[in-house]
């Protein structure tokens, strides 16, 4: 272990900055914990099913305000694209390679968990699993993917929209609500936020990889100004506090995005920026950069493989012969609360597990070294494979 944190202290080039990686990996952490916290599987009459301990416990909605960072990696992900994109130009490299590179990285894992859970249904529908519980566990598989989608339509329009100010997209989605919310437009109407919804953090990257953000004034301009704006619009405009979808609910605020989650996304960038320099000390320490450099290397094996991971214990769990508290009981209490937070390290086992079986997919065939991208993508520095 000791050797392998050398290899990568030594081959991490001086002017990386180690706290966007840990951002990216705190963002990609807090999406799957959020996920454990709030999905539950239920085991009702030989069907399973899904719940969330928002839809009965809604004084929990905070838990939300912890744990949807999406924000924070679209924030990320445009500070990547628009130096990537901008350094690719500069070395004379096609808008099309460049595209190619970033979003095979992307979806070379989907592929693999796509394939894998094909033959998993197939076996499933064989062996007589209900349509409900097969409906249940594709739509946990398949519904994070939307995210990819829209990072990587971003991404491919990063040429177009890395000198958009974050402001026009704001406005978009402003607009959007108030047609939605305010009068009889269709509801599909508001699907245009998931565009816009996304973008604001998205040209803020960009901005931030043209020099802008600089100093920790914008960082609490956003942190302040996006949780106040957030915090009116739950309290006088009545959009949901939960910044997750509930099931059952009348109004979801990520499906599709609202205002209101657009404005908590910008805090969440504020406090973003307010953490570099705290990160950039932590992260000299050689050990503790080496783990989120690994993670970064894996960082969507690791997204794409969590909800399998809390389904393969559920479904363990199962030959108990019984229902398990906090895996397939009703999430409607404290009980359940405390019980789940037991589960979550079986959850990270199985996920290392899945990790262990996949991570060649993202990082290339086994053998080969995987290289770790610099804040400045023209330079690189090789890491063997972990």
């Amino acid at each position: 272990m000791r050797d392998l944190v050398r290899t990568i202290e030594a081959a991490t080039p001086p002017g990386r900055d180690r706290a966007v990686d840990a951002l990216r990996a705190l963002a990609i952490l807090g999406v799957i914990m959020g996920h454990w916290l709030v999905t539950a599987l239920v085991a009702d009459s030989g069907t399973v099913r899904a719940a969330s301990p928002l839809l009965y416990m809604p004084q929990l909605a905070p838990v939300s305000w912890a744990f949807q960072t999406l924000a924070v990696f679209f924030l990320v992900g445009g500070r990547m694209g628009a130096q990537g994109y901008a350094s690719a130009r500069d070395r004379g490299t096609s808008y099309r390679r460049w595209l190619g590179a970033r979003l095979a990285r992307l979806f070379r894992p989907v592929a693999a968990l796509l394939a894998v859970w094909a033959v998993a249904v197939g076996v499933m529908a064989a062996a007589g699993v209900g349509h409900g519980t097969l409906y249940t566990l594709c739509k946990l598989v398949l519904s994070p993917l939307w995210f990819l989608l829209v990072f990587a339509v971003l991404t491919a329009a990063t040429p177009l929209v890395a000198r958009v100010h974050p402001l026009w997209p704001l406005v978009v989605v402003l607009h959007v609500d108030l047609l939605r919310f305010g009068t009889d437009a269709p509801a599909a109407l508001g699907w245009i936020n998931v565009a816009a919804g996304w973008l604001v953090p998205y040209c803020l990257g960009a901005a931030w990889a043209r020099g802008g953000l600089r100093g920790r004034t914008t960082g609490w301009v956003l942190l302040t100004g996006g949780a106040a704006a957030t915090l009116l619009l739950v309290l006088f405009a009545g959009y949901p506090a939960s910044m997750v979808g509930v099931p059952g609910a009348a109004v979801s605020n990520l499906d599709p995005p609202t205002l209101a989650v657009v404005t908590f996304g910008l805090s969440q960038c504020g406090a973003a920026l307010l953490l570099l320099g705290p990160l950039r000390r932590v992260l000299a320490r050689p050990a503790v950069w080496a783990a989120v450099a690994l993670a970064n290397l894996s960082a969507m094996t690791l997204f794409l493989w969590h909800q399998t991971a809390l389904m393969t214990v559920t479904a363990t769990g199962l030959l108990a012969g019984e229902p398990l508290p906090g895996l397939h009981t009703v999430p409607d209490g404290a009980a359940w609360v405390l019980a789940r937070l037991t589960w979550l390290p079986v959850f990270a086992v199985a996920l290392l597990v899945c990790w262990a079986a996949f991570r060649t997919y993202e990082q290339g065939r086994p053998g080969r070294s995987t290289v770790v991208r610099e804040a400045r993508p023209d330079r690189t520095a090789k890491v063997h494979s972990a």
